[in-house]
């Protein structure tokens, strides 16, 4: 008979590789237990309902990933100057390293990441805002810094923008890999392909902020 702790493992790996792949509204706590090999019972004693599930599958990766980041950005923000192509490198060895802590670790956080967005998750963003706020609130000062002209609608927009690309990017790398390596005959790991995204990220967030935005409400000003 398995333990304790060997029955909450089967549940979390089950729960992350089924969130992964089917988002959190399509998989239901009797795909997670099938494939785990366990009762509902299990499930309601160890995480109590689905909400504390999905949030437990999260943090499993957001506590390896978010004192890395942090430590890198508290480095990054002694300094008296630096772009916005650093403050994005602060995230890639903390991102490439979930692939020693998991399989397939970074491909499969950011596809979490992703789908606590497309399937309206609101619990799950106010969790991660609220737990990890101070690592939030470091990531967002040193954007500001780098660009101190972003007024903060623009880098509302501009950081959403921004996490739709990677959440696409890391959520797609291993088909990407393989294209690239079939195309270009050279072969992608994580780490090639985080950095070949960063200088794109940074130049996305750091662009020029024209104003007044020439389209309003859907419609044209001042032009004829």
């Amino acid at each position: 008979m398995a333990g304790k702790g060997e029955t909450k493992a089967r549940i979390l790996d089950a729960a992350e590789l089924l969130f992964a792949e089917h988002g959190f509204k399509d998989t239901s706590l009797r795909t997670i237990t099938s494939k785990a090999g366990v009762n509902l019972a299990s499930v309601n004693y160890h995480y109590g309902d689905k909400k504390t599930l999905v949030r437990a599958v999260l943090s499993r990766y957001l506590d390896a990933f978010m004192p890395a980041l942090q430590a890198d950005l508290e480095v990054l923000l002694t300094r008296d100057d630096f772009s916005m192509d650093d403050v994005f490198r602060c995230i890639k060895a903390p991102l490439v390293s979930l692939n020693d802590f998991r399989p397939r670790g970074a491909t499969v956080f950011m596809s979490l990441i992703g789908r606590g967005y497309t399937d309206v998750q609101g619990h799950l963003r106010w969790y991660i805002l609220n737990r990890y706020n101070e690592v939030l609130q470091l990531f967002t000062t040193a954007v500001c810094r780098a660009n101190p002209s972003l007024d903060p609608e623009t880098l509302f927009w501009r950081l959403h923008f921004t996490l739709g690309a990677s959440v696409f990017t890391m959520a797609s790398s291993t088909a990407l890999c393989e294209i690239a390596e079939n195309d270009f005959s050279r072969k992608v790991t994580t780490e090639d392909l985080i950095e070949r995204m960063v200088p794109y990220l940074a130049a996305g967030v750091a662009a020029p902020i024209d104003q007044p935005l020439s389209l309003i409400g859907g419609t044209q000003t001042g032009t004829e």
